[in-house]
């Protein structure tokens, strides 16, 4: 059986990979005013350029985008595996459901990632080289429910401001935030966004999130790490440098929060993450 890959633009995967690995992709938008763009169609800059002007908004892939690329698909795959930004924050999974029971001809397997960017893309990734590999549905779904035991992210934000405004975190606890002026650890938990821990500076929130990263180290996993960053390449060039030399044993990528996550979070936000291998 043919599987076919499917993900969103928040898994900010690069053109490249998409092509090596066979992966489809469906686009997220930001909006600013009455001009809407896809992600892919704004680079990093325009976009926190614009959004430093004007508060976007987000919308998932219409119903119709979905139906269209799985009966695309349905002509030479026997099965569809499409991977999501978390549901929590997102109708994106849901309309992958939907759009699976107005297909014909194909068995489409909608797969939440409980989270999102280039940790959805560490599950693309996999999920993809099985395919090619030859695996059907069921075996590729079987790693990627064991990959979510060991996948962990947390990320800190300027201002709990964006993650208030697009609904991602209560005025109280923005206010309160900004008022002690706290550069919050944030996390998945449950499929959304929750604080993890307050801490009062950029340069602590790293370091605890790095420490976070030890714990899971010292325990003898291979790890595979991202670090991703809102904005900010310079300072994960130098954060990437800094963990290569405390972790050679652990390969450090470097991805970016895109248009759409980077509404949310707002400019200057930087994560980790991570997985066994």
């Amino acid at each position: 059986m043919k599987t076919a890959i499917v993900t969103d633009s928040t898994s900010y995967l690069s053109t490249e990979t998409q092509k090596i690995l066979d992966i489809h992709m469906i686009s997220l938008q930001v909006t600013f005013g009455m001009e809407s763009f896809k992600e892919a169609e704004l680079t990093q800059e325009e976009f926190y350029r614009k959004a430093r002007e004007e508060f976007p908004k987000t919308s998932q892939p219409p119903l119709g985008e979905f139906i269209e690329l799985y009966s695309e698909l349905s002509a030479q795959h026997d099965e569809i595996i499409s991977i999501h930004l978390s549901s929590g924050i997102s109708g994106t999974y849901a309309g992958s459901q939907q759009a699976a029971e107005l297909v014909d001809g194909v068995k489409v397997y909608a797969f939440d990632s409980e989270l999102t960017c280039s940790l959805q893309g560490f599950y693309t990734v996999k999920a993809a080289e099985m395919a090619q590999a030859g695996a059907d549905a069921q075996t590729i779904l079987v790693e990627l429910n064991e990959m979510k035991k060991t996948l962990r992210a947390y990320f800190m934000v300027e201002d709990l401001n964006h993650l208030q405004r697009g609904g991602r975190l209560s005025s109280a606890q923005a206010l309160v935030g900004g008022i002690l002026q706290i550069k919050p650890i944030l996390y998945f938990e449950d499929k959304v966004i929750v604080p993890f821990e307050k801490i009062r500076t950029r340069k602590k929130a790293m370091s605890r999130i790095v420490e976070l990263l030890h714990a899971d180290i010292k325990s003898g996993d291979q790890l595979q790490a991202t670090i991703i960053h809102a904005n900010r390449l310079e300072e994960a060039q130098q954060w990437q440098e800094q963990l290569k030399e405390m972790y050679p044993q652990v390969d450090f990528e470097i991805s970016f929060f895109g248009p759409v996550i980077g509404t949310h979070l707002g400019e200057g936000a930087m994560g980790l993450g991570w997985v066994k291998k």
